[in-house]
Formats: structure tokens, C-alpha cells, sequence
């Protein structure tokens, strides 16, 4: 008899999967997709307000029999997440999974594969703009993979730039500075990261130094943007998560590239491809820029890790098997 579906919690999450296993998770399945064995839904989302939306990922990865998908809505900033899983031999439903953490884990996850292909091999001082829930996250997936000396944090909010900066040194030992300004966040850092919720572009080329790195982590939906256009004419390489996504959702893409047809678009490699091709930075470039939305086939190669040690280890709670029955006509 086919196993019951389980409910993972959010607890179980945390405790099975460190941001590490994520980065390796995700390293491990992600150019399955450049191998034409695994496939990624195109991001649907939908204004609720003027700046909350509901969003939707999915993707099946062949290889391992499973698909799925991630489904959350975010409201003024806060929201809940669940991944649903199910297998692509019988379409039984196999787990629904808390998925805040997993988010927030594959989110990082994600900048550090960035950060690792793309970054200074030599950099250990990084730049973050935004102190929302990702902020710590992201620097800890760029810690893992390029060891920091120093991190300057910039906010807009004083309160929430000071809580953050505190939350940094209680986890890390490097040193952390809270700055004033965009400038003084960015100024000479070898690698920046941007993760807000901004709806108009606040990061220009200037801000940003020689040989530097960009993660543009925060706007995944159209109505928000967090650097303009001149970003684009220093970049010697950029990459993305998906690009089908991109091209649909990302105002600073959008805005650069004249439609889908545009050349351009042959310039933007995909993380999968710059695992799978072993790419690494350019010698001597100026700026290298890695633009993440989102997409179902990163959640899933965390939830599929998560899912199968919960198996192994018996954890999660059953959920009850369906039943099929005939819907009620009168």
C-alpha cells in the first residue's frame, strides 16, 4: 500500500537542512535543467494591492519522478508559504511542506551559487541594501562561499538597519558597520547585494566599483525595481535564475532589452548553465550581475532533499489518504 502523504513543519525544515545543504542541493539538481531532465513552469503571480501579490512556482524534475509546487501571497510584507509535492509516476500526492524557511534558505542559496561563480575569488567585504527577513539569509549564503571580513549594512528605515546590524554580529564575528548612505554601502566593495521591496531603481552604475559583483535579489514582481539601466552597459556577464521568467517579470530586464527578440537576450546565461559549463567570472571584468525572481525548480530541489530525509528519518505528520469519491449531483 502507497504511503500516506506527510505535512512537513516548519520546525522539521530547520532542523534537517542547513544553508549549506541548500547550496549543495541546489548545485546538485539545478543543470538537470540545462540536461533537458528538468523543466520549470513559467512564475504566475497577481496584484492583490498595490504592491502585494500572490505568486505560484512549479517544476518537475524526471530523474527524480517528482513535481510540485510553491504557493504563497505576501501582505504588506508578510506572508505564508507551503510546497505541495507529487509524485510523476501515479500523481499521488506525497507531501505538502511549511515552507517559509525553505524559501528563505533557497533564496540565499541562490546568491551563493551567484556569488560563488561570479564573485572575486578574493573578495571578503560585501555590501547589503535591505534588512527585511532575507537580509540574513543572504548574508550567510555569501559568507559560506566567499568568507567576509567586513559587511556594511544600508536601510532606509534607521530602526530596522539597527536591529539587523545587531542580529549580523550576534551570528557572525566579521564586522559589521551600519552606513548612512547608498554610497557609503557600497564604496569599494568587491560584492553587493540588493534585496528590498523598492518600486523605483535606487542603484546606479556608479555606486558600483571596478571588478565588483551585483546580487539583485528583492524585485520579483514587475511593479518593483531596484537598479537602473547603466548597471547593463558595465556588465561583462550577466545571469539569471530563469530566464522565461525574467523576460515576463523583471522591470529592470524588460526595461533594457527591446522585447523578447532583442540580441541582447543571448548575453544572459542562466545559472544552470554556468554549473553545468563550469563558468566562472571573466578575467578583468568590470562588473558581473546576478538577477534572481524565483523559480519552482530551486524550491524544489530544496524540497525534494527535505522530503526524502524526512522519509528516511520518519518524520512529518500523516495526512490522510484520499478516498475517491463521486461528487454529490442533487
Amino acid at each position: 500500500m502507497a504511503e500516506s502523504p506527510i505535512w512537513i513543519t516548519e520546525a522539521d525544515v530547520t532542523s534537517m537542512v542547513s544553508l549549506p545543504d541548500a547550496i549543495d542541493a541546489l548545485e546538485r539538481i539545478l543543470p538537470l535543467e540545462s540536461q533537458g531532465e528538468a523543466q520549470n513552469m513559467t512564475k504566475g503571480h497577481l496584484m492583490v494591492a498595490d504592491n502585494d501579490a500572490m505568486h505560484v512556482l512549479g517544476s518537475s524534475v524526471g530523474g527524480e519522478g517528482i513535481c510540485g509546487f510553491k504557493n504563497w501571497i505576501n501582505v504588506r510584507g508578510k506572508s505564508e508559504t507551503i510546497v505541495e509535492l507529487f509524485s510523476m509516476e501515479d500523481g499521488a500526492n506525497l507531501a505538502v511542506i511549511e515552507a517559509t524557511a525553505l524559501g528563505q534558505m533557497r533564496t540565499a542559496a541562490m546568491t551563493g551559487l551567484g556569488t560563488k561563480r561570479l564573485a572575486p575569488a578574493d573578495a571578503d567585504e560585501m555590501g547589503i541594501v535591505g534588512s527585511g527577513k532575507q537580509a540574513l539569509p543572504q548574508v550567510a549564503a555569501c559568507h559560506a562561499v566567499r568568507p567576509l571580513r567586513k559587511l556594511r549594512v544600508y536601510s532606509r528605515s534607521i530602526e530596522n538597519r539597527n536591529r539587523f546590524v545587531q542580529a549580523v554580529r550576534s551570528e557572525f564575528d566579521f564586522e559589521v558597520i551600519s552606513c548612512e548612505s547608498l554610497e557609503e554601502t557600497t564604496s569599494d566593495m568587491p560584492i553587493v547585494t540588493i534585496v528590498t521591496n523598492s518600486t523605483v531603481p535606487f542603484l546606479n552604475a556608479n555606486l558600483m566599483a571596478k571588478g565588483s559583483h551585483l546580487n539583485a535579489m528583492g524585485a520579483i514582481v514587475p511593479a518593483r525595481i531596484e537598479f537602473t539601466e547603466d548597471i547593463f552597459d558595465r556588465a561583462d556577464l550577466l545571469a539569471v535564475d530563469n530566464l522565461r521568467t525574467i523576460k515576463h517579470m523583471s522591470a529592470e530586464f524588460i526595461a533594457h532589452f527591446n522585447g523578447n527578440e532583442d540580441p541582447g537576450w543571448k548575453k544572459v546565461q542562466t545559472i544552470s548553465q554556468l554549473i553545468k559549463d563550469e563558468i566562472t567570472r571573466p578575467l578583468g571584468a568590470d562588473i558581473t550581475l546576478f538577477k534572481a525572481m524565483g523559480m519552482g525548480l530551486s524550491d524544489l530541489s530544496l524540497a525534494i532533499d527535505i522530503y526524502r530525509r524526512a522519509r528516511a528519518e520518519g518524520r512529518g505528520h500523516p495526512l490522510p489518504k484520499r478516498i475517491k469519491t463521486p461528487p454529490r449531483l442533487q
